[in-house]
């Protein structure tokens, strides 16, 4: 395995022990704050194309979430709120202030817990790809728990750097969640594939996933929003983007031919999405506006 390091070049490697348990996480960059959340059997290193983008003009904070990459599990998580808080704990110990929170898939679920509770911690939202909408099957959410129990990526991982030379194998292991496979670079693969290996506890997320409904909260959060979309997402599909964006009020980007793992996938797109959204939440700094003074 890669060490700590190594997981996001650039970045300093840091852990914090937060209500009994250690969250790993990674900084770089100056700037206004942005945290970047990823999703369920992910891990920070999934944004190892587009943090580096981000942090040339941002303070970039990647965690863990618990049970996930070098972070240790949660003693329960009966819902979102506890990851939520988690990150609220590591962020004011980072002393970041009010930070635009990019959550992909169920991070962007995480990324709406913390705008609802913590809501001074959170200048803006970005949901990329966000989990949470789609009405699941019984047949749909049993085939997510049991993949969460078993891990089947942990097979994988060991063999990353060889699925990353090879478009056979790149189609074969990621083209569930992107629509090209052969546009991903050979450390975006890496980074999507090196997570499995370590994490100790994803059934939890999974659970709290399907069980925690985000979604009748959502005319509370007060931040402006920007929902962050690939048009070829099979996982989340594009339809999941507009009720999301009409509940929020929020604008909508779409990218297009790009899949669930957008940010791997697109990094220069999503950077340049996210940072013209930066650059608005920053025009409203001082002034007394409404989050629908964004859309």
């Amino acid at each position: 395995m890669k060490g700590a390091k190594e997981v996001l070049p650039g970045f300093d490697s840091r852990e914090a022990m937060v209500r009994g348990g250690r969250l790993r996480y990674y900084v770089a960059g100056e700037g206004a704050p942005v945290i970047l959340l990823h999703g369920l059997g992910g891990a920070a290193s999934n944004w190892i194309e587009l943090a580096p983008l981000l942090a040339k003009r941002a303070r970039v904070l990647v965690p863990d979430m618990p049970g996930h990459g070098r972070s240790s599990p949660l003693p329960a998580m009966p819902n979102l709120a506890a990851p939520a808080d988690r990150v609220a704990l590591v962020a004011e110990r980072e002393r970041l202030g009010a930070a635009v929170v990019v959550g992909h898939s169920l991070g962007g679920l995480v990324a709406l817990r913390l705008a609802l509770r913590h809501p001074g911690l959170v200048a803006g939202v970005v949901l990329a790809g966000s989990a949470g909408w789609s009405p699941s099957s019984r047949r749909a959410r049993q085939a997510l728990l049991i993949s969460a129990a078993l891990r089947p990526g942990r097979w994988v991982t060991p063999f990353r750097g060889l699925v990353a030379k090879s478009a056979f194998l790149r189609g074969v292991t990621l083209g569930w969640g992107v629509a090209d496979s052969d546009v991903l670079v050979p450390s975006a693969v890496e980074g999507f594939l090196a997570g499995p290996g370590l994490h100790t506890d994803t059934l939890s997320a999974a659970r709290a996933l399907v069980d925690d409904d985000v979604g009748v909260q959502l005319g509370s959060v007060r931040c402006p929003c920007l929902v962050l979309w690939g048009t070829e997402d099979s996982q989340t599909p594009i339809g999941d983007a507009f009720q999301y964006a009409r509940r929020l009020r929020a604008p909508v980007r779409a990218i297009p031919g790009c899949g669930h793992l957008l940010i791997g996938e697109r990094p220069a797109a999503c950077a340049h999405a996210i940072g013209e959204f930066l650059d608005r939440i920053g025009q409203l700094d001082e002034l007394p506006l409404e989050p629908e003074a964004l859309r």
